[in-house]
């Protein structure tokens, strides 16, 4: 996805934001497949809900479990059969590449909504709209990932999207045993204008950052229970921390969380997190609606005016 292509997501997602109303119908008559072959709360409900305040509706399932893949139907010939279903499929699945599988095999457009802990592409877009709400831009940042960066696919999707963007400095926080794959740090490297620093002290560094994003230490990406447990609590964020970050920092998560950020935090305005979740759904809205060709209602008059 191009640049402007993002640009013109998050400011359809603004747009969906005041005109509930205006796109109420914009899908009618349109079907998401949603096929979720590893857990899912928020992506799951937030594709859904995005295609029903569409006017569209869902098929789907959430568990391989409950799905033919228990059968050992493969991903390539469940696409093949939703794909007379549906007008639009969202694959979450444990194996890295397998939302690029159901794209080949289906005849309808495919959303990635997480493959492994390669790339989450829908989270980074909710991300970035939280962001530009609350700065007003996308670059000219500082911006701080802690946590589990190894397995982080919401991390190595960010990172990658903010370095084709430009002009942000990263600051890379994680026990050694979690740092950022190579592959994510030539991304940062082939930006011209970006630059990043690994540390294992947040603290150190928390007084710098616009952006913290906070990531869970993830128990299902482990092979080893014992690495698990002795990782799980290396960072946790609570007002003690806050207390020596800038007043204007805001606090990501891709959630869920489990305790790397003290509820007590909740209440702080930097806390961000569950604007989060409300931006993913409207960028998903903005998403749905362009793959299916549907354009919102009032839309173009709207962004003449905004410009």
């Amino acid at each position: 996805m191009g640049l402007d292509q993002i640009r013109d997501l998050i400011s359809r997602a603004a747009y969906i934001d005041g005109h509930r109303r205006q796109v109420a119908k914009t899908c009618e008559g349109k079907v998401l497949a949603t096929l979720f072959y590893e857990p899912s709360t928020r992506t799951r409900l937030s594709f859904e809900t995005a295609m029903l305040r569409l006017g569209g509706q869902v098929i789907g399932f959430a568990g391989a479990q409950v799905s033919s893949a228990s059968k050992g139907e493969t991903i390539s010939d469940t696409l093949k059969v939703v794909s007379n279903y549906a007008d639009l499929v969202a694959i979450r699945h444990p194996k890295e590449g397998a939302a690029l599988v159901a794209a080949r095999a289906a005849s309808v457009p495919v959303i990635n909504a997480g493959d492994g802990g390669h790339m989450h592409p829908t989270q980074t877009l909710a991300d970035l709209a939280t962001i530009q709400a609350r700065f007003g831009k996308l670059t000219g940042l500082t911006v701080g990932l802690c946590g589990d960066l190894t397995f982080g696919r919401t991390v190595h999707s960010l990172v990658e999207t903010l370095s084709r963007f430009g002009g942000v400095r990263f600051v890379l926080i994680s026990p050694d045993e979690l740092r950022c794959p190579k592959y994510v740090l030539d991304r940062i490297d082939a930006s011209p204008s970006c630059e990043y620093e690994q540390t294992s002290d947040l603290l150190s560094v928390i007084g710098d950052l616009d952006v913290l994003y906070m990531t869970r230490v993830q128990k299902e990406r482990f092979f080893n229970e014992d690495d698990y447990l002795r990782l799980c609590d290396t960072y946790i964020l609570d007002k003690d921390k806050l207390a020596h970050a800038k007043p204007s920092m805001a606090v990501l998560h891709p959630l869920p969380r489990v305790n790397e950020i003290a509820q007590e935090v909740d209440q702080d305005p930097r806390a961000a997190y569950f604007q989060q979740v409300k931006e993913g759904m409207l960028v998903r809205m903005a998403l749905e609606a362009a793959l299916l060709g549907d354009e919102l209602p009032g839309y173009q008059a709207w962004k003449e005016v905004e410009a």
